[in-house]
């Protein structure tokens, strides 16, 4: 308590010096008594006695099995080579058959658990005496199918010639606010942190996107054009009315019992693993065999698409609108309805306020999820087609605010089994459609696996796709 109080109000004691140091708090009679017998033999004098008095202090008592030791370093210890280890540091050993109580030193204030005992102990035999051995592993074990595909996952982001990145796990408000987060925003509900490395990064991250961008613009001041950069890790979201908790408190000289470990595993906030990136400047420089790409939001949800489908996960591309995109330029990415990110463009304010050039590109997935998912799926090769193909282009026209996603689900769901793929090529937009209004081109493949299509068989799944997009979405046959 006189040390600690010490260092708080920056006031240095004798005391305080003493307790700081470990001094044994006996020592005073021996040596005052030593002082006392160097006056006499350098001196002279007459040596009357000594008056002490002093308060008596708390002795810790260890008490551990015998064998301890050599179950910790994995080599044989006797009983008799720990207790005359113990003995050797000043310690009092008593014995009552595999149990040890050990009653530490005076002057050893640090020997206070079973673990500072065992350390002793082998600190006298020597460390160079504990063996090196590699564990067996047991057949059949390795990688699960989770870290497998988390590591496809970063493979593969490294074979788009994006650069992976290790950010602090930690935000600050100011990091939101440049990101575009809203106060209401649920990503704003970090966990915050009791002794924060940094004051204006109190919280851990609810999102990769802001570290990221912090990355992107340190490489953008240093002459840095083409930055595309990814990150795995994990985000934590704190609840927005934090239930009331008991936390366990557990030593470290044992295995936390099964009910503290619940206990600790309640008092975890949600967390999960998300993979984000980052694209600002050209993918491709221009030059002789070359004309060179800026990468823009297709390029973000094409990534972010190819990432969930090496993994096994056909995602559901739909237009969104969430910080730090641009409203008409953000993709929301989803599973059987389940959301799982977002791909698309940044927000020109998001830009300027993270110091980036215009119309950089970011998505962030929720890897966990995807990987889930991806879990459960059974690998299978594309199916080899002994028919032909029939191929029909159409272009329809709908209101500029329709998204050309959801006339593709359209198409697909009204063409039915024969309908093999749908593919979007084309968008315009002119006088010739009329105000308000825009074209879609759209590619159909047309395919049947026991036989090849007539003419009858394609016009009525081009018409029923036709019929579903017109009821859905309001589209109308391009003349």
């Amino acid at each position: 308590v006189i040390a600690r109080m010490s260092r708080r109000h920056r006031l240095s004691s004798e005391a305080s010096r003493r307790f700081e140091r470990g001094v044994d708090p006996v020592i005073a009679p021996y040596a005052s008594g030593y002082a006392a017998s160097l006056i006499l033999e350098l001196a002279g004098g007459t040596y009357v006695g000594m008056t002490a008095e002093q308060a008596p202090t708390d002795r810790i008592t260890i008490a551990m099995s015998a064998q301890r030791p050599a179950k910790t370093a994995g080599m044989e210890i006797s009983d008799a080579t720990t207790i005359g280890s113990l003995q050797a540091i000043g310690a009092k050993v008593a014995a009552n058959g595999d149990l040890l109580t050990i009653d530490p030193p005076t002057w050893r204030p640090d020997l206070t658990d079973p673990a500072d005992a065992v350390e002793e102990v082998i600190r006298l035999l020597g460390y160079d005496r504990i063996p090196s051995r590699l564990p067996s592993a047991p057949a059949g074990r390795g990688l699960s199918v989770s870290q497998q595909l988390r590591r496809r996952a970063s493979l593969l982001a490294a074979s788009m010639g994006l650069v992976e990145v290790l950010n602090y796990p930690f935000v600050g408000p100011a990091d939101l606010d440049k990101t575009g987060i809203r106060d209401d925003d649920p990503r704003r509900d970090g966990v915050r942190l009791v002794n924060p490395l940094s004051d204006e990064q109190p919280h851990i991250r609810t999102l990769l996107l802001p570290g990221l961008l912090s990355a992107a613009r340190r490489n953008s001041s240093r002459g840095a054009e083409s930055i595309h950069l990814f990150e795995i890790g994990s985000v934590a979201q704190a609840p927005r009315q934090a239930p009331d908790r008991t936390y366990a408190r557990v030593g470290v000289d044992e295995r936390p019992s099964d009910a503290e470990l619940a206990e600790l595993e309640k008092a975890v906030p949600e967390q999960h693993r998300n993979l984000a990136a980052v694209l600002v400047g050209p993918l491709e420089y221009r030059g002789p065999m070359s004309s060179g790409s800026i990468s823009d939001w297709s390029d973000a949800v094409r990534f972010a698409s190819a990432i969930a489908e090496a993994l096994g996960v056909e995602v559901d591309v739909q237009q969104g609108s969430v910080a730090p995109f641009h409203p008409g330029r953000c993709a929301e990415l989803s599973v059987d309805g389940h959301v799982i990110g977002y791909a698309g463009e940044l927000h020109p304010r998001v830009c300027v306020a993270w110091e980036l050039p215009a119309r950089g590109c970011a998505f962030e997935l929720n890897l966990d999820d995807v990987v889930a998912v991806g879990a459960e799926h059974v690998a299978t090769g594309p199916p080899v087609h002994t028919f032909p193909v029939a191929k029909e282009d159409l272009a329809l026209v709908v209101a500029s605010d329709v998204p050309a996603a959801e006339v593709k689900l359209a198409l697909q769901a009204g063409g039915g089994e024969l309908l093999e793929s749908v593919r979007l090529f084309d968008v315009f937009e002119g006088d010739q459609v009329g105000d308000g209004m825009k074209s879609l081109a759209f590619a159909l493949r047309f395919r049947a696996g026991d036989r090849t299509l007539d003419v009858n068989d394609v016009n009525s799944a081009r018409s029923a796709a036709i019929d579903a997009a017109a009821e859905t979405c309001g589209a109308v046959l391009r003349s």
